[in-house]
Order: structure tokens, then C-alpha cells, then sequence
């Protein structure tokens, strides 16, 4: 890991090696240089950019549902969803 300082932000930074096509490195060159940015500025955003909207986000209800806890509930009341009577004292000690 190296350390990097750019302009106020500090950053920990790892060196990685991608083969590209000419017609693309051509295509980052100039993409750079008209966003006054260097290459590596460029191809790290727009690969944060990638993994942004590529990335599955894992949420509460995923972990539920694979645990097994989320489905039909056999032989309770089948108004145990909508009836309110079945929360009377709920919560409370």
C-alpha cells in the first residue's frame, strides 16, 4: 500500500494493471486531458461510477429472507396480519 497525498485529501492507494485496447487508452487520454485530470483520476471514477451501479446492496429484508424467517406462519389465525386485537399489549411488559 503507498500513501498519497493530492491536493488536501490523503489517500491509501493500491497500483493495479489493466490492458486496454488502443482505441480505448486513446479515448482515456482525451477524456483526461479535456477534464484537466490525469488518466488514473479518470479511470479510478469512472470505475467508483461502475461499482456504484453495479453493486448489489444487501438489505434487512435479504437477510431475513434467506435465514428463512419471512414466509407463511401454518396454524395461526388467518387474520393474525390485519386483526389489531393481536397487538393488544404488545411491547409492553
Amino acid at each position: 500500500m503507498l500513501n498519497c497525498l493530492t491536493g488536501e485529501k490523503s489517500m491509501s492507494t493500491a497500483r493495479i494493471t489493466v490492458r486496454i485496447e488502443e482505441s480505448l487508452q486513446k479515448r482515456l487520454e482525451s477524456a483526461a486531458q479535456n477534464a484537466g485530470k490525469t488518466e488514473s483520476e479518470v479511470f479510478r471514477e469512472a470505475l467508483k461510477d461502475y461499482l456504484d451501479r453495479t453493486e448489489k446492496v444487501v438489505t434487512c429484508y435479504d437477510v431475513f429472507k434467506k435465514a428463512g424467517a419471512i414466509g407463511c406462519y401454518k396454524g395461526g389465525p388467518s387474520d393474525l396480519s390485519t386483526n389489531p386485537k393481536y397487538l393488544e399489549g404488545f411491547g409492553r411488559d
